[in-house]
């Protein structure tokens, strides 16, 4: 299923004094690059079509494979093995972002400073939802779609970012415009006040983030519920690629 993808290892030193190592898998060569980010459930067909889909439209896309088995699902599995992953990962934390984004903001600046991107943009999803609007403090990203940010568990009134990454993405959405948040209206994981939450955050005084809410009771509204969100959510991909269209072919 990842005939076509290029892998290496990318290592990084994350918050903790740890240096951690995961393999990234990239379809392309250089030019405008998309970071997808995987969900709880894993690298699975419904993930790679998403990547095909970015592919066709002439991206660079670009998989960091964080957990779990490559090409199918494990949601049970995944989450034993993230709650086991404490040093990248801290699922339950609010007012901080797990560790795991300091390895992804190295790896977006190794993908501008040494591997060709020429414009760069990401999507987080679940569990990596709340990554996306972190990474946005980052200069070296240009645009961010957050698809049903649901972390801290537990705690749907909070959001999984420092105090520092919220006052550095307010001011570069401020500059760049607004990225998308997505969510499914019924989503039991990632909630209207998850998207009050980001409202108050980022929306006071000008729209920085975006949300789109789409009808049913579905969870993964780019992925594994794709098909079961029909037009809707059919209609919110291609908003997604117009979105990145304008952010990075253009830069």
């Amino acid at each position: 299923m990842l005939d076509g993808y290029d892998q290496y290892s990318f290592a990084a030193p994350i918050r903790g004094g740890h240096h951690v190592s995961h393999d990234v898998y990239v379809r392309g060569s250089q030019g405008p690059t998309v970071v997808i980010i995987q969900e709880l459930p894993g690298i699975g067909p419904e993930t790679l079509a998403l990547a095909n889909r970015f592919s066709a439209e002439n991206y660079r896309v670009v998989l960091p494979h964080l957990f779990g088995p490559l090409g199918r699902t494990s949601m049970a599995g995944n989450l034993l093995r993230v709650f086991c992953m404490r040093r990248e990962f801290s699922v339950f934390a609010k007012n901080q972002s797990s560790p795991i984004v300091d390895w992804l903001r190295a790896l977006c600046g190794d993908l501008k400073a040494t591997r060709g991107a020429t414009a760069l943009g990401v999507i987080g999803m679940c569990l990596t939802g709340n990554f996306a609007i972190s990474l946005m403090a980052d200069d070296h990203v240009m645009a961010g779609v957050a698809s049903q940010p649901s972390m801290p568990f537990g705690d749907q009134d909070s959001l999984h970012m420092s105090p520092d990454e919220i006052v550095a993405a307010r001011h570069r959405l401020g500059e760049q415009g607004p990225m998308l948040a997505l969510r499914f209206a019924g989503d039991r994981l990632c909630t209207a006040n998850k998207f009050k939450a980001i409202d108050k955050t980022f929306n006071q005084d000008t729209q920085r983030v975006r949300t789109i809410e789409l009808p049913g009771s579905a969870h993964s509204v780019l992925t594994l519920d794709f098909i079961k969100g029909g037009e809707p959510a059919e209609a919110a991909l291609q908003e997604v690629l117009n979105y990145f269209s304008d952010k990075l072919s253009t830069a």
